[in-house]
């Protein structure tokens, strides 16, 4: 009843995307121009624990990374924290600062963090916790030939941006990444001299985007500018940049002794104590110095002789 498959039907044809895939094809100059491997998630073969780092100005490959905190008074280390150094430095932040107020009592007034902790999520953070927060300034990346954000103005109270054309740009929607999301009208933008300047949007339609917490992003913003977010922040590279470069030079940590997160915990927090033990001893010292003066340059009463009486005098001696 069934019929005996043909010699053509167990033959095998192999097909791969790089024949489908003409030579002049766009896909292929995009391939030859940009690198991709930073999609994949890279695993190290000697360490799974390692995370594969690519930083500007940084060397890349697997590392761990230490989330140091440190106290600006007397340069105390009161936080080690170790991550792959995949993980961005702002995603531990408010579980380890919530974990020393509640450890040890501390009484959190400021902090100064580098432009890499400013995100949406610290600045509301740092308001809801009560805490004077002066983070870093990194210059946005900005495409030749365009607007600047900072050009199109926000008006809180009717809730739109305001293009420099004076053009007004509507809220349409939140995304779940929790940005509120501005669109312009096509029908105006479409006849607008600024076009070219605003957006090369095949639709004419301008996006804005703003996170549901960015005024406290900007509030935060702020205090880098006032007097006391200066000295707090100049306090900081007198403190942790110091710290970090006293461990590295002095303690072996520029590179992991051990394999695995929790070894290289050990040594943070091993090298993190030794640091400690150094500065609390220079404190004690410098106390006792100072102690020392004081008691030196207490003033000296003087004695009239001839107010004393001769009974007495040999009690002096």
């Amino acid at each position: 009843m069934l019929k005996e498959p043909g010699a053509h039907q167990h033959a095998l044809e192999m097909v791969t995307l790089e024949s489908l895939v003409p030579e002049d094809h766009l896909l292929r100059q995009i391939d030859a121009c940009i690198d991709f491997e930073f999609i994949r998630d890279k695993v190290s073969r000697s360490d799974k624990d390692s995370g594969y780092m690519v930083r500007e100005g940084k060397p890349k490959g697997f590392f761990y990374l230490d989330h140091r905190t440190v106290d600006g008074k007397h340069a105390i280390i009161t936080d080690s924290h170790v991550t792959a150094a995949n993980v961005h430095d702002s995603r531990p932040y408010l579980a380890r600062l919530d974990r020393q107020r509640q450890r040890f009592g501390l009484e959190v007034e400021a902090v100064g963090l580098d432009a890499g902790y400013m995100s949406a999520a610290i600045c509301k953070g740092l308001e809801d916790r009560h805490v004077y927060g002066v983070i870093g300034y990194r210059r946005p990346n900005h495409k030749s030939g365009y607007f600047y954000k900072r050009e199109y103005r926000y008006d809180s109270e009717a809730d739109v941006y305001i293009c420099p054309a004076e053009q007004r740009i509507t809220y349409n929607t939140t995304n779940r990444r929790g940005y509120r999301e501005y669109k312009s009208d096509p029908q105006v933008c479409k006849r607008c001299p600024l076009l070219m300047q605003c957006t090369r949007s095949t639709k004419h339609i301008k996006v804005i985007t703003r996170h549901v917490w960015q005024d406290s992003k900007e509030r935060i913003d702020r205090h880098r500018l006032m007097d006391a977010g200066k000295k707090i922040y100049a306090r900081r590279k007198e403190t942790v940049e110091r710290s970090f470069a006293d461990a590295k030079q002095l303690h072996g940590h520029r590179y992991a002794r051990m394999r695995g997160l929790d070894k290289v915990r050990e040594q943070c927090l091993l090298a993190a104590a030794c640091q400690n033990m150094k500065k609390i001893a220079q404190v004690k010292a410098h106390k006792a110095l100072l102690s020392l003066i004081r008691w030196l340059s207490r003033p000296i009463r003087r004695i009239r002789w001839s107010q004393i009486d001769s009974t007495i005098l040999p009690q002096l001696y």
